[in-house]
């Protein structure tokens, strides 16, 4: 244990780092030149493959099959780690993601965050939520690339949260197919709170797509909770931390 410490304070640790600080770098002078984000993706996926290698995460994706690549998804995945991002730019399609609202308010960082697709997720603010929910419905439908939701809200230290409803909302509203994804191993590379970087092997697994043609935007908490069902099938459990935003 000590050796893998040491390992991981003296040796990965900072190389995550430096790589993180100049594949941000690249991606941030990417985005002054490319409006759609495709260069920043490309980065993005370079940063993955390489934080993973180096942290030991061994992944392997299945059900790649269910996808087709020229075709826009809404991807909805559990939320253990921090390295379920990386994790999930495994998946060969040209992915955004819903960030932290606090990030857009960084300067340069925001910026560049916008350009490259990606959208804030807003929870204090019922109006700018929605406002968020439909641009990103809006972007799928019109550029024909995929979003990836984390609906727990949050990292779980354990087991799987209630889904809030925005993935849903999003499949609904811009009439295309929602992925559930389940992600297992991330816990044990990266646990929440840590920052002693473990191998370990990470399997990303792909339900099958969920249609939502004809669909209303009323059936979204049916569609909510059949999501939930099937990312707790793909990762094995099923148990419910509470809501925090319910008590």
């Amino acid at each position: 244990m000590l050796l893998s410490r040491l390992r991981a304070y003296l040796f990965i640790d900072p190389l995550l780092i430096v790589t993180t600080m100049v594949l941000g770098l690249a991606s941030l002078l990417a985005s002054a030149f490319d409006k759609r984000g495709r260069t920043q993706h490309a980065i993005a996926r370079l940063w993955a493959r390489i934080l993973l290698a180096v942290g030991g995460a061994h992944v392997r994706i299945d059900g790649l099959e269910k996808l087709e690549k020229d075709t826009a998804y809404v991807l909805v995945a559990n939320h253990a780690s921090y390295m379920d991002t990386p994790a999930m730019l495994t998946i060969p399609l040209q992915i955004r993601f819903f960030a932290k609202q606090g990030l857009f308010r960084i300067p340069l960082l925001g910026g560049h965050l916008r350009r490259a697709g990606h959208l804030p997720v807003v929870r204090d603010n019922p109006r700018a939520s929605l406002k968020s929910l439909t641009e990103g419905a809006r972007m799928v439908r019109e550029r024909g690339v995929s979003v990836v939701l984390f609906p727990e809200g949050g990292r779980s230290p354990h087991g799987l949260r209630e889904f809030k409803e925005g993935a849903a909302y999003i499949a609904i509203k811009a009439g295309v197919p929602v992925v559930p994804v389940g992600i297992t191993g991330t816990r044990q590379v990266l646990p929440i709170g840590s920052i002693h970087v473990r191998p370990h092997a990470v399997t990303v697994r792909i339900g099958d797509p969920i249609s939502t043609a004809g669909m209303r935007l009323d059936a979204r908490g049916e569609l909510n909770r059949v999501l939930r069902e099937k990312v707790a099938e793909l990762i094995g459990e099923d148990a419910i931390e509470p809501d925090p935003d319910s008590t």
